[in-house]
C-alpha cells in the first residue's frame, strides 16, 4: 500500500455564533495515498470546505473550535502546528484551488507577481527567477508566458482558473485541496479544466481532495468517493463501490436526483425534506428524517461503521441485521 499523505481521524469541528454552535463536522476519518485522488461529495453545508480548510490550517481562530481529532499531513498534526509552521507548509507540501477565481486573484497584481510571490515565500529564487518559473507555470496549463505581465480582468473565467492551478502547483505540493473548482465555468470550460488538472496531477504524482457536488467529476478525476452529509462521512469507497454498488440510502438519492441521459422520460427523484441545520442536527443519524427506510432505531443511535468489502463501507442500521428493510434496499439498488 501507497504512504498516505493525508489522515485524518476522529476529526470535530465547531463554529460558535453568539450563543449557538454550529456542527459543522462531526467525527470524520479521511485517507488519501500519494498520488491518488479522493472525491468529497456532498449538499452545501455538508461540511466539505471545512474539512479542507482544517488541513491547512485556515479555520478562523476566533469562530472556530477542534474539541477532538487529528489531521496528519505528510506525518505532521496541523492542528498543533504555529502559524509559523503553518505558513512553510502552505503553498509548499499542500495547496489550494478555490472554487470562484473570480475573487480568487488580487486585483492589482499582475499574474506572473502573484504566482512568483508564492515561489519566492517557499524557495530562495531572485526576483528575475521567481518570475521565470512562474511564466514556465502560466505555459504549463496552457497560457503563454508573456502574458505574466497582464492582470486578471485581462483573463477569462477559464483562463483565471487556469491561472490558479499554476499557482497551487508553482511548488510541486504533495496535496492539492480542489474547492469545487469548475463551479464558476461553462460546461466546456469545465472539461478543459478537468482534463488539464488530471494531466498535471499525473505529471506531477500529486495527491488531491477534490470538494464537488457533481458526481461526472468524480467520474472523471477520483479513484475513490466519500459522501458526506451533515458532517458526517456516510459512505467509501472505490468508483465503482459507490456507482455500482451503493448501498448508503443518501448516496442512492444522490444518484436518483441526476437525469438519465439514456432515458429522456424518466422523471427526477429528488431527495423529499432539505438538509438539517447544523445548529440543530438530528438525533440518530442526521438522515434519517429524509430516508424512506427510516427505522425506530435510526433516530436513537448513529449507526456503526459497516465494512462491506475491503474499500467500501457505510453508516447506516439497515446493515446492522439481515432485515426486510434492507432486503427491500438492496433489491431495489441492484
Amino acid at each position: 500500500m501507497a504512504d498516505k499523505i493525508l489522515e485524518i481521524r476522529d476529526l470535530v469541528i465547531q463554529y460558535t455564533s453568539d450563543k449557538d454552535v454550529v456542527h459543522a463536522v462531526n467525527t470524520i476519518d479521511l485517507d488519501i495515498e500519494e498520488g491518488k485522488t479522493l472525491g468529497l461529495v456532498g449538499e452545501t453545508g455538508a461540511g466539505k470546505t471545512t474539512t479542507a480548510l482544517s488541513v491547512l490550517g485556515l479555520l478562523p481562530k476566533q469562530q472556530s473550535r477542534v474539541p477532538q481529532g487529528t489531521v496528519m499531513l505528510n506525518g505532521r498534526n496541523v492542528l498543533t502546528l504555529p502559524e509559523q509552521e503553518l505558513r512553510k507548509i502552505r503553498g509548499n507540501t499542500v495547496s489550494m484551488i478555490f472554487q470562484d477565481p473570480m475573487s480568487s486573484l488580487n486585483p492589482v497584481m499582475t499574474v506572473g507577481d502573484q504566482i512568483a510571490e508564492v515561489v519566492k515565500i517557499h524557495e530562495k529564487l531572485s526576483d528575475r527567477e521567481a518570475l521565470q518559473r512562474a511564466k514556465e507555470m502560466l505555459e504549463t496549463v496552457g497560457i503563454p508566458g508573456d502574458r505574466s505581465v497582464e492582470y486578471p480582468h485581462q483573463f477569462s473565467g477559464g483562463m483565471k482558473q487556469r491561472v490558479l492551478i499554476a499557482m497551487a502547483l508553482a511548488c510541486n505540493p504533495k496535496l492539492l485541496l480542489a474547492d469545487e473548482p469548475t463551479t464558476a465555468l461553462d460546461v466546456t470550460i469545465q472539461a478543459q479544466v478537468l482534463e488539464l488538472m488530471r494531466g498535471l496531477k499525473k505529471k506531477f504524482n500529486t495527491a488531491m481532495l477534490m470538494i464537488t457536488h457533481d458526481f461526472g467529476i468524480v467520474a472523471e478525476v477520483c479513484d475513490e468517493v466519500s459522501v458526506m452529509y451533515a458532517g458526517h462521512i456516510v459512505e467509501h469507497g472505490t468508483l465503482e463501490d459507490v456507482f455500482d454498488h451503493k448501498r448508503h440510502p443518501y448516496t442512492q438519492g444522490l444518484f436518483d436526483s441526476l437525469p438519465n441521459i439514456d432515458d429522456r422520460r424518466s422523471k427526477l427523484k429528488p431527495i423529499k425534506g432539505s438538509t438539517p441545520d447544523p445548529v440543530n442536527l438530528p438525533s440518530g443519524c442526521p438522515f434519517h428524517p429524509r430516508c424512506e427506510y427510516c427505522m425506530e432505531k435510526c433516530s436513537k443511535s448513529f449507526p456503526e461503521k459497516r465494512q462491506i468489502n475491503d474499500t467500501h463501507y457505510v453508516y447506516c442500521h439497515l446493515y446492522d441485521e439481515t432485515s426486510e428493510d434492507q432486503l427491500k434496499y438492496t433489491e431495489q439498488e441492484g
